[in-house]
């Protein structure tokens, strides 16, 4: 069974700031005997706003807007549109937003009405919902404004081609989508730049594209990536882009019960900013787990380290400022992490550790279990795409 942290060592560990504190609600992994992260917000449709833990906590997404209902995934599927139409004006239903047909629809296959792209582009509050299931082929960024939820929870849809790009925006939410096979210069799947903020990304599987699964860079802050599995891929998530962006100072990101499943480096890499990773499971890497550059701070919890042949779990770069003279890495604070399979922690020095921030500086509860086997076969089964109903 899972061990649990008592109250006492709660204490012992946040002197800085007040105690975390595990719930007392659990997950239906109750079986287990883990205190698992986001019990209720299944509950109904709009239970997922506010609800992230860390700092992306405030993000709240299209909660104050209408429903926007995808029911074409590219725009030839005009037959489906019209039956669905033809079925909305016949069932009374929540309050609907839907693209309108009197416009000629774009020659871009992935566009239209009833289109994730058209939901996306609009600039009032939505939550975006999907009645088909299918792929997805962008034939070029797919831009997400504010205040929106892209959640695919009651369908199976994979996104692939190109990727998600957050510029400029704030309030977003994505849950439970398919990244797979993105293909060009700077394609990430979830591009988050510049100066984006309050985000939530949960439960997403992401694999195999040529640039990055998640790059969060220039000044991007108050994010939050949990639940989500990654596999296939070299490069995965990248916070801060690089050296000369000083403004990265500012930037705050929380990783937690993820499953880095033998992709080769970047779980993450990190300048600048401060980054909280706790309860993922990171296996088989191929050159590093973790890497600090330029002033980054990384606070490590409760994490699961299993090497494969490089063993190695923390690595260190040193880069320069723009703004300094001397040029400097980044710093590593490891706390109960479990390291296995003859995994090294790689650490430089108790001075690193002393550089990091305490997050209970910024947040008052997370919900943190000892790393276990009950855990990793948690991580390993439950992140990602889930099959699980729309709620009400």
């Amino acid at each position: 069974m899972g061990n649990r942290f008592s109250h006492s060592k709660h204490h012992h560990h946040n002197q800085q700031g007040p105690p975390f504190s595990l719930p007392t609600q659990q997950t239906h992994n109750t079986q287990m005997g883990l205190a698992l992260p986001y019990a209720h917000v299944d509950s109904n449709l709009r239970g997922l706003a506010g609800q992230a833990e860390g700092f992306g906590a405030s993000s709240i997404g299209g909660r104050d807007g209408h429903v926007y209902q995808v029911v074409n995934l590219n725009a030839s599927s005009m037959l489906l549109l019209l039956a669905f139409l033809s079925f909305m004006f016949s069932v009374p239903h929540l309050p609907l937003s839907r693209g309108s047909i009197g416009n000629n629809l774009s020659t871009s296959q992935d566009d239209g009405p009833g289109s994730l792209r058209d939901g996306c582009r609009k600039k009032e509050p939505l939550w975006i919902v999907f009645e088909v299931s299918g792929t997805i082929e962008l034939r070029s960024h797919l831009s997400v404004s504010s205040f929106k939820t892209i959640d695919g929870r009651g369908q199976k849809i994979k996104l692939t081609g190109k990727g998600l790009r957050l510029k400029e925006c704030e309030h977003v939410i994505i849950c439970n989508l398919e990244f797979e096979g993105g293909r060009g210069p700077d394609v990430d799947g979830i591009q988050i730049k510049p100066k984006s903020r309050h985000i939530w990304i949960d439960r997403c599987s992401l694999s195999d594209y040529d640039d990055g699964l998640i790059d969060i860079t220039k000044e991007s802050t108050d994010i939050t990536v949990s639940r989500c599995h990654f596999s296939k891929h070299n490069k995965t998530m990248l916070i801060g882009g690089d050296s000369s962006n000083c403004g990265d100072r500012c930037m705050r990101v929380t990783i937690h019960h993820c499953f880095f499943d033998g992709t080769r480096q970047r779980h993450p890499r990190v300048r600048f900013a401060k980054v909280h990773l706790y309860n993922n499971y990171t296996r088989n890497w191929g050159i590093y787990a973790v890497c600090a550059s330029v002033e980054s701070q990384i606070y490590s919890q409760c994490n699961i380290y299993e090497a494969g042949q490089k063993k190695v779990a923390f690595k260190y770069l040193t880069e320069k400022a723009a703004d300094k003279e001397e040029a400097c890495t980044g710093s590593i604070k490891s706390e109960d992490d479990l390291f296995v399979c003859g995994t090294q922690a790689g650490l430089l020095s108790t001075y690193s550790e002393n550089n990091v921030f305490n997050p209970s500086e910024f947040y008052q509860t997370w919900t943190v279990e000892r790393p276990s086997d009950d855990l990793k076969h948690y991580l390993q089964h439950c992140t990602g795409w889930q099959c699980i109903p729309r709620p009400n």
